[in-house]
């Protein structure tokens, strides 16, 4: 197998697998169906991330053709230095060889996924979630008519059927050489991939985001945020999770009684700390671990502080390192606040759910890294690099 395609030879497969993927929509969809219909468990946010309906198709083709459209990100000159002896010193982008990507229920994945590998002149190790066998066996038959289409080897893109004791077997022991490991997925996914793999990891997946409602917030706006942020999207991870209200905040009682009748129209479940558990229908919870869970469902917790530097203190010993927003017309408190909380996206006056590659503007992600190396945040086309030197010389030594 040849280990370096040209950017065209890439951009080809991708352009056939738009195709292939519109001409194959009704296959896809049937694939599909088995997997829906096979799906016995009650985890509404994996049950909303194994169905693929005909939007999530065209987000496949669309995500394909945007990669295409997007600058190659292998070669790019980094960095340049000509020693005094002549020397002349380059450092570029390269790929990083063998991309391992687990995750659990997304077909869409599948595409996007390892779309971004490819493109990234990387190799494509592909395992999926069992409960998506049917739609992730069609999708990879499709990236394998793709190469074959160009006379490229099948072996660029491999789908690894492997049950759990299988997968941390290869984890240990790969039986081929694995360059970088993305998990995508729960906390457990993430836990059992960083115990067992021996090769580097970028952690994705984990939210638990955090809303701070400051004194100077505009509670119309704020109202709007925290509920797009909680029922948009239950199984998306940039979902809000917490709400942390300034006990300052003027009419408090009032917003907090609209929050709770806003939540409770989308039967959200609402859990309290001693402040806000004392409103009708909040229940107090027994725990304070709960503020670590991450819930991908209809459930919220909603607590009280006395500013912006407990709620800063609150996010960063509780939150997932993903995203935090304040909610503020006060815009030096909201660069104080932003600059100090330790996620990977931090916003003022708008809703977590824009934490995502698309949004962003890289055409799709591999990830969101809640990690800081090598990268953090969405991780898209540009930053499934490594880097490389290359120094040309006439007989220097040293």
């Amino acid at each position: 197998m040849n280990t370096t395609l040209t950017s065209q030879q890439r951009n080809n497969v991708l352009l056939s697998m738009a195709h292939l993927i519109a001409a194959e929509k009704p296959e896809i969809l049937n694939a599909n169906k088995l997997d829906v219909d096979n799906y016995n468990g009650d985890d509404l946010a994996m049950y909303d991330r194994l169905k693929v309906d005909e939007e999530k198709i065209d987000g496949m083709i669309l995500s394909l053709q945007q990669l295409i459209a997007d600058v190659d990100p292998v070669g790019k000159d980094l960095f340049h230095f000509t020693h005094e002896n002549g020397l002349k010193i380059t450092n570029k982008s390269a790929p990083f060889g063998t991309v391992l990507i687990i995750y659990e229920s997304r077909p869409d994945v599948t595409v996007e996924a390892a779309g971004i590998a490819f493109k990234s002149g990387n190799k494509i190790l592909l395992k999926g979630g069992k409960e998506s066998i049917n739609s992730n066996l069609k999708i990879v038959d499709l990236w394998h008519k793709a190469l074959t289409e160009n006379n490229i080897s099948t072996n660029w893109v491999e789908y690894l059927n492997y049950n759990r004791t299988e997968t941390q077997a290869f984890l240990e022991n790969p039986t081929q050489k694995v360059d970088l490991i993305v998990p995508r997925g729960g906390e457990k996914l993430i836990a059992f991939v960083k115990k067992n793999a021996t090769c580097p990891v970028i952690v994705s997946g984990r939210g638990n985001n955090f809303i701070y409602v400051d004194t100077e917030a505009d509670l119309e706006l704020a109202l709007k945020v925290i509920i797009n942020g909680k029922i948009a999207k239950i199984s998306a991870c940039n979902a809000v999770d917490k709400v942390l209200i300034n006990k300052n905040l003027p009419v408090k009682e009032v917003f907090i009684k609209n929050l709770i009748k806003k939540l409770l129209e989308s039967n959200v479940e609402i859990l309290g700390d001693v402040d806000v558990s004392a409103f009708e229908n909040v229940s107090a919870f027994d725990n304070e671990d709960i503020w670590f869970e991450e819930f991908l469902d209809y459930k919220i917790v909603i607590g009280s502080v006395n500013s912006s530097e407990e709620a800063i203190a609150k996010i960063n010993k509780y939150g997932g390192g993903h995203s935090a927003v304040i909610i503020t017309k006060n815009d030096e408190i909201a660069t104080a606040f932003m600059e100090s909380v330790d996620s990977a996206a931090v916003y003022q006056n708008a809703s977590t759910r824009f934490t995502d590659g698309g949004q962003f503007g890289l055409g799709g992600e591999l990830a969101i890294s809640t990690d800081k190396l090598h990268h953090r945040g969405p991780m898209g086309l540009q930053h499934l690099v490594t880097n490389k030197w290359f120094i040309y010389g006439d007989g220097q030594i040293r």
